[in-house]
């Protein structure tokens, strides 16, 4: 039996790893276009909440409904800058959905590919990247919720095709705004202006 006090035991030499470890083994380009697309999922999460923003402000309420109403507004803005992307999603749905004055083609479609989206966010944004191959396709570690186990290789071309998908849905949520005649909360783009600047 041997001697507990006998036990080797180990710490990681920080000098002998390469620099910019563990993202040595990537190319710069690669690392560029999934940072650019993490941006991207940024900027989509911040049009959803102003989207929410515009959908719950101009849903109409009878008139003594309107005390009650703003007080269930306020965390539901508060929301709108805190949630994750997928309870984003589901918030901006329901508050399209409880506006009687939507008319939005193709919205359960919209929907869809924003949840699609965001399944790909979270591979993005939590995975861990394991060393690519001779192609420059790295297969990410990543297990979601529902644990099930990410399993497709991604390279540049993928993620510069996610962006620009990005890219799309966050102007098709602008346009929903946009095409109930407001102005897009934030843009000095045409429209009825929701929310006016006071002092």
């Amino acid at each position: 039996m041997k001697d507990a006090g006998e036990e080797r035991r180990f710490d990681v030499d920080l000098t002998k790893l390469p620099p910019l470890f563990p993202t040595h083994g990537h190319s710069p380009i690669f690392w560029e276009n999934l940072g650019r697309t993490i941006a991207t999922f940024g900027f989509l999460e911040e049009v959803l909440g102003k989207a929410i923003a515009s959908f719950t402000a101009t849903t109409l309420h009878e008139e003594s409904e309107i005390d009650a109403a703003f007080l269930k507004w306020v965390p539901t803005l508060e929301r709108a800058l805190t949630d994750p992307l997928g309870n984003l999603i589901d918030a901006y749905g329901k508050a399209v959905r409880n506006n009687s004055a939507a008319t939005i083609e193709n919205f359960e479609k919209l929907l869809g590919d924003l949840r699609k989206a965001s399944e790909i966010r979270n591979v993005l944004c939590h995975g861990s990247w394991r060393m690519p191959d001779k192609d420059g396709k790295s297969l990410p570690f990543f297990v979601n919720k529902q644990k099930m186990i990410w399993d497709a290789p991604i390279d540049t071309p993928f993620l510069v095709q996610t962006q620009q998908a990005v890219v799309e849905l966050a102007c098709a949520i602008v346009t929903t705004v946009t095409s109930m005649g407001w102005q897009f909360p934030g843009s000095n783009g045409p429209g009825k202006v929701i929310f006016e600047k006071r002092g």
